[in-house]
């Protein structure tokens, strides 16, 4: 297990690597001058020479691509040039955040869409199939940022249940979990009941109900805990979507996590920030899907990593 570990780190490096490349070239390829905006549009040359030298600006790519590589390494992401703060510490003031409301998402989806599927799969072309088929349609279909505007006004503005925006309480990470969680949720009735179809029709299903086992006990024992793999699967890719994908919702909600810090930082030209959010948005990403990998053997037993 140990080896396979390492093994899957080791081969995360280059993606890592490929998704530095793309963000570094990407930020400084997009028009704008972090020095310019930082000074001013009145600010003379001398004072703008010097905001890039104290931010190594004035280095040709390459080589500030090299010493952020070499930054990188020792543990140092650089200096905020829109705070002034090391970067390090912006991430730790939003990142837990995000974390929060994906994990609050994560929960919704799960609770909706799991127990959705596996009644879908139970009772297959009936009404609650049609309607959970519908729903999850829906639940694909609809923009965050526009079910996000709805649940605001409805929720917050006629009927006062929550709070428009902001954190802070429970009430606060509700109505961004809810709306973050929609799709997720969606996703999850999808795979959860066409992988409990597939489960049900198995000859192993057949006999424990033909045993005489309870159906609740065949549907939960038997067939679900089969069924989970693909299903953990897919969550799990969902929760690092939702680490990534929290943009919008941070946004519209003024939740303050990593996704409105990038929105903020990408605006402001924060060539450092920008770079170190990504890079812990695809760290977040490969570490999911490494702790999904390890579930299966949860699950399944019979799994062994060679």
């Amino acid at each position: 297990m140990t080896t396979y570990i390492l093994r899957r780190i080791a081969a995360a490096i280059p993606s890592l690597l490929g998704v530095l490349i793309i963000v570094f070239l990407m930020v400084r390829l997009a028009p704008g001058d972090p020095a310019l905006l930082l000074a001013g549009e009145l600010a003379d040359e001398a004072l703008l020479e010097r905001i890039r030298e104290r931010f190594g600006l004035n280095e040709p790519w390459h080589v500030q691509f090299w010493v952020f590589l070499r930054n990188l390494v020792q543990g140092d992401l650089g200096i905020s040039t829109r705070t002034n703060r090391p970067v390090v510490a912006e991430l730790q003031s939003y990142f837990p955040s995000t974390v929060q409301l994906a994990a609050a998402a994560m929960v919704v989806a799960s609770l909706i869409g799991i127990p959705a599927g596996v009644i879908a799969a139970i009772k297959p072309n009936s009404i609650f199939d049609y309607l959970a088929t519908l729903i999850a349609l829906l639940g694909v279909s609809m923009p965050v940022f526009w079910f996000g505007l709805l649940a605001i006004l409805y929720f917050s503005v006629d009927l006062g249940w929550f709070p428009v925006a902001g954190k802070g309480t429970f009430a606060h990470v509700v109505l961004p979990a809810v709306t973050l969680g929609t799709s997720a949720a969606a996703i999850l009735t999808r795979m959860t009941r066409s992988s409990m179809l597939e489960v049900l029709n198995q000859d192993y299903v057949r006999t424990a109900s033909a045993k005489g086992l309870k159906r609740n006990r065949v549907t939960l024992k038997h067939a679900l805990r089969n069924a989970l793999i693909p299903v953990v699967t897919v969550a799990g890719l969902q929760f690092g979507s939702l680490m990534a994908g929290t943009v919008l919702t941070e946004t519209v909600f003024s939740w303050p996590g990593i996704g409105r810090l990038l929105v903020d930082s990408i605006l402001a030209r924060d060539y450092p920030v920008v770079q170190a959010s990504v890079l812990l948005i695809a760290t977040t990403f490969i570490t999911v899907n490494l702790v999904v990998d390890l579930l299966y053997g949860v699950i399944d037993p019979r799994l062994r990593y060679a």
